[in-house]
């Protein structure tokens, strides 16, 4: 019941920056908190950011600590994620997902709705 979707994906040189966005619309999207994840072909999805929209908890997978910032704004109902200091290794296709009442935000077998995805390439 909640539709997504990813924005501002492209091609930037390493140590470059991007904002990507995640605009969600349909059922009310105050109780969901909401994930970030990647992921590179061949490879399984990975965890990279979360956040709650009531509580402002954040959480940040250990390889995009202090480079990755996700925040909210809950009259427009997106999440952002501002991604300094790209690396090659950041390349993928970057994924926003909703979690009813979530706890475990972690996981992506948690999340029941995901956007399309965001392509982020990063040049060396």
């Amino acid at each position: 019941q909640v539709q997504l979707v990813e924005s501002g994906g492209g091609l930037v040189q390493a140590g470059g920056f991007l904002r990507l966005s995640c605009a969600a619309s349909g059922r009310t999207f105050s109780t969901y908190a909401v994930g970030w994840f990647r992921q590179a072909p061949g490879k399984e999805r990975e965890f990279v950011a979360a956040i709650s929209w009531s509580g402002g908890r954040t959480y940040y997978a250990d390889s995009v600590k202090d480079r990755f910032t996700i925040s909210r704004d809950n009259a427009k109902n997106t999440v952002s994620l501002r991604m300094n200091s790209l690396k090659p290794e950041d390349t993928a296709v970057y994924y926003c997902a909703a979690d009813y009442l979530g706890s475990h935000l972690q996981s992506a077998a948690e999340y029941d709705y995901w956007g399309q995805g965001t392509q982020v390439t990063v040049s060396s």
